[in-house]
C-alpha cells in the first residue's frame, strides 16, 4: 500500500532522515513514535506529497488516497458540523451549500440533489450522525456553524469526516489530544474495526497499547520497526540497545587487537605483511555505529512549596451559569493538603469550570470560595496561550511572574525544559504546542504554588517529558487537582477521583483502577461498559457542544476477560524476560571464554614470533599445534556468540 525506499530528507541544515525505509500493508495498525522534532510530522508530509524527499522514493499504491488528521486545523469560513463530517470533495460541499440556499423547484436545487444522490450522500449523512454521536456531539449540534465551536471540537468534526470517508490509509497526528475519556473509548473501539490501514502519531501509551500491532520509532535519522504494541516496543527496544552496545564493544575490542598487532609489527620486516593484512581486515569491516546518546529531555522537580493548612481550598454553596445554562447549583467542594485528585466525567459536564472556580479564574457570583491558611494556587490552563503573552519572548515570559526572578534563575529553569542558548529569545507566538506546555510548566517552577490546578497538562508533550512530569508530581508535597485523558498519566499520579456529571460530584477515595471497579463509568483502558455518557449540559467553556448518548454499540469485553488477558500478557512477558536473562548469561559466559582464548592466542602469537622458538629442541611444533587448537575452538564459540547477540534483531 505504501513504500518508503531509502528516503533522505534534510531541513534547515538538519538531517531528519537518511536512507530510511518503511512498508505499510493493508490492515496494518502502526504507531509512529519519537522525540519532539524527530521528524514525525515531516514523514506525514512526505507521504502526503506536500514535500519531496531529497533522495529516495515514496510510493503509494495506485488508487490509494490517504486521509490525514493534522494536530491543528482552523475552522472553515462557512459550514456546519455536518458539512465538515460529510465533505468528501469540494463538489459535494458546494452541492450541500446549494441545496440549503435554493428553493426546491429551482434547477440548481434539483442538480445539487441529483449530485448528492449519485454520490451516496444520504447514506453518508446517516453514517456521519453515528460517528458524530460517538465523538460526543449531540443531534442539535449537527447543523451548528463550525465557526461557533472551539478548535478542539472542530478537530473532532474533521476526525468524523475521515471516519466517514474511510480512506484506505488513515494518517492521524495526535488524534486523542482533543478527546475526553468517554469519547476516547468509543474512538479506540471504532479504530479496532476500521477496514483500512492506520498510521498514527501518538504519545498516549494506553491508546498505542490498545490499537497498534507495530511501533515505528524515528531515531538516528532511521525508521526502526518493532512488532507489538507500546509495552512490547519498550521491552524490545531495551533488548535491541543492549545487543547493539554488546556488538559495538566487541567489535571495538577486535579492532583494538588488530590495530595493536599492526602497530607493533608493521616496522618489522618479517611481520610487515601480516601487519598490513590486519589493517586491511579492519578496513573491510562493516563498522557498527556507536550507540546514540539519550535524546535531550525535560528533567525537573517542583521546589517544595510553603506548607498549607489542612484545608487548602473550599467552595461552599457555589452556583455558576453560562447565560441560561446552569452548570452548578449549591456546589460544595474541598481540597485537602496532599491530595492528588483527577476530575473525570463526560465532556461538557463542567470539569474545566470547576477547575477555574477553584483557581479563581472564574469569579464566584453565588456562594463562597475560601482559600485556606497559606494557600497559593497555580493554574495550568488547557489553552496554553491563556497563560502566556504571545508578544513576549520565552525569557520575558519566564521573568513575568508575581515573584521576582533573576535572569540567571530563569535561564537555569528554562534550560531544564530544553530552552537553551538562543531558544530563550524565540517569540511565544511561534512556539509549538509542546514548547508552550514546557514553558507554562517552567513558569510554575519559578513561582511554585502549594495547590496545582492542571487542565490536560500532558497535551503535546512527548513520552519522555510526560515521564518527567509524572516524576516531578510524585515528589511534589503540595496538593493537586487535575483533568486528563491520558490514562497512563492518571494511573501514575492520581490517588483520588472525583466524577463530575450533570452538575453533581461523586468522590472515590482511591486511584483510577479503584474508580473503575466501583463506578459504572466507562473504562478508558478496558472499555468495560458505555455506562453514563454525556448528558444534557453544555461544556464549561461555553465553546463546545454537549453530546447525547452515542448510538454505537458498546465494547463487549468483560472484567474477567480483561483480567485473564492481562494475566496472559504478564506470563508472556515473564517468559520473554526469563529467556532474555538466560541469553544474557550465556553471552557473558561465551565472552569470558572467548576473551580467555584470544588472550592465549595472543600469547602464542608472541611466542611464535620469537626466533628462539625455532631453535633445535624448541617448542615451535607444540606451540603451532596449540595455536591451531585455539583457533578451532574460537570459531564455533564466536559463531554461537554472534547468533545469540543478533537474536530477535531485524
Amino acid at each position: 500500500m505504501l513504500t518508503l525506499s531509502k528516503v533522505s530528507k534534510s531541513f534547515a541544515g538538519r538531517v531528519l532522515f537518511h536512507e530510511a525505509s518503511l512498508q505499510v500493508n493493508r490492515g496494518d495498525r502502526i504507531g509512529l513514535v519519537g522525540a519532539n522534532g524527530a521528524g514525525k510530522s515531516t514523514l506525514f508530509s512526505l507521504i502526503l506529497g506536500e514535500s519531496q524527499p531529497d533522495e529516495g522514493r515514496v510510493i503509494l499504491e495506485r488508487n490509494v488516497a490517504p486521509g490525514h488528521l493534522p494536530q491543528e486545523s482552523a475552522p472553515p469560513e462557512d459550514g456546519s458540523v455536518m458539512d465538515i463530517a460529510c465533505t468528501g470533495s469540494p463538489e459535494i460541499a458546494a452541492a450541500r451549500h446549494t441545496l440549503r440556499g435554493t428553493t426546491e423547484d429551482s434547477h440548481e436545487h434539483h442538480e445539487a440533489a441529483r449530485l448528492l444522490d449519485e454520490s451516496g450522500m444520504w447514506r453518508m449523512e446517516a453514517k456521519a450522525k453515528r460517528v458524530l454521536s460517538g465523538l460526543a456531539f449531540r443531534q442539535s449540534d449537527f447543523d451548528r456553524p463550525a465557526r461557533e465551536l472551539s478548535g478542539g471540537w472542530v478537530m473532532r468534526a474533521h476526525l468524523a469526516r475521515l471516519l466517514v470517508l474511510e480512506p484506505d490509509l488513515l494518517l492521524l497526528d495526535e488524534p486523542t489530544n482533543h478527546l475526553d475519556l468517554e469519547s476516547l473509548v468509543w474512538f479506540q473501539q471504532y479504530l479496532m474495526d476500521y477496514p483500512g490501514a492506520i498510521l498514527t502519531i501518538s504519545h498516549d501509551r494506553e491508546f498505542l497499547n490498545r490499537l497498534t500491532g507495530v511501533i515505528v520509532e524515528i531515531s538516528g535519522s532511521k525508521l526502526h520497526r518493532y512488532r507489538g504494541n507500546w509495552d512490547s516496543y519498550v521491552a524490545e527496544k531495551a533488548g535491541r540497545e543492549a545487543r547493539h552496545l554488546a556488538a559495538f564493544k566487541n567489535q571495538q575490542k577486535e579492532i583494538a587487537t588488530l590495530q595493536k598487532f599492526a602497530d607493533r609489527f608493521r616496522a618489522k620486516a618479517s611481520k610487515a605483511s601480516q601487519a598490513q593484512s590486519k589493517l586491511k581486515q579492519i578496513a573491510r569491516m562493516d563498522r557498527i555505529d556507536a550507540p546514540e546518546n539519550a535524546e535531550a529531555t525535560v528533567h525537573f522537580r517542583f521546589p517544595q512549596p510553603q506548607r498549607s493548612g489542612h484545608r487548602v481550598l473550599t467552595l461552599e454553596g457555589v452556583s455558576h451559569s453560562y447565560g441560561d445554562l446552569e452548570v452548578y447549583r449549591d456546589l460544595d467542594f474541598e481540597v485537602t493538603r496532599g491530595e492528588r485528585t483527577v476530575l473525570v466525567g463526560p465532556n461538557g459536564a463542567g470539569k474545566s469550570t470547576l477547575l477555574k472556580l477553584l483557581a479563581g479564574v472564574l469569579p464566584v457570583a453565588h456562594g463562597v470560595r475560601n482559600p485556606g491558611h497559606n494557600a497559593k494556587c497555580g493554574y495550568f490552563s488547557q489553552h496554553r496561550i491563556d497563560m502566556l503573552n504571545a508578544r513576549h519572548s520565552v525569557l520575558e515570559s519566564a521573568l513575568d511572574t508575581p515573584a521576582p526572578v533573576s535572569d540567571q534563575a530563569a535561564r537555569s529553569v528554562l534550560g531544564a525544559f530544553l530552552f537553551r542558548g538562543d531558544d530563550v529569545f524565540k517569540s511565544v507566538s511561534v512556539l509549538s504546542g509542546g514548547e508552550k506546555t514546557r514553558l507554562a510548566l517552567a513558569r510554575l517552577l519559578l513561582d511554585p504554588p502549594n495547590l496545582l490546578l492542571m487542565d490536560e497538562p500532558t497535551t503535546h508533550l512527548d513520552v519522555a517529558a510526560i515521564d518527567a512530569l509524572i516524576g516531578a508530581l510524585r515528589q511534589f508535597e503540595g496538593s493537586l487537582v487535575f483533568i486528563s485523558h491520558d490514562v497512563h498519566f492518571i494511573r501514575a499520579v492520581a490517588t483520588g477521583v472525583v466524577r463530575v456529571s450533570s452538575g453533581c460530584l461523586a468522590r472515590f477515595a482511591g486511584g483510577y483502577d479503584y474508580y473503575l471497579d466501583k463506578s459504572p463509568a466507562v473504562s478508558a483502558r478496558a472499555g468495560l461498559t458505555q455506562g453514563e455518557m454525556p448528558g444534557n449540559h453544555q461544556p464549561s467553556s461555553g465553546a463546545a457542544p454537549t453530546p447525547s448518548a452515542p448510538t454505537s454499540p458498546p465494547p463487549t469485553q468483560g472484567i474477567a476477560e480483561i483480567r485473564e488477558r492481562r494475566r496472559a500478557e504478564a506470563d508472556l512477558k515473564k517468559a520473554d524476560a526469563a529467556a532474555r536473562r538466560a541469553r544474557k548469561k550465556k553471552l557473558e559466559e561465551l565472552e569470558t571464554h572467548i576473551h580467555s582464548l584470544e588472550a592465549r592466542q595472543k600469547e602464542l602469537a608472541a611466542a611464535l614470533e620469537d626466533p628462539a622458538t625455532y631453535e633445535p629442541g624448541g617448542p615451535a611444533t607444540r606451540l603451532n599445534r596449540e595455536m591451531h587448537d585455539v583457533q578451532a575452538r574460537l570459531e564455533p564459540l564466536t559463531a554461537e556468540w554472534e547468533a545469540l547477540a543478533s537474536m530477535d534483531s531485524e
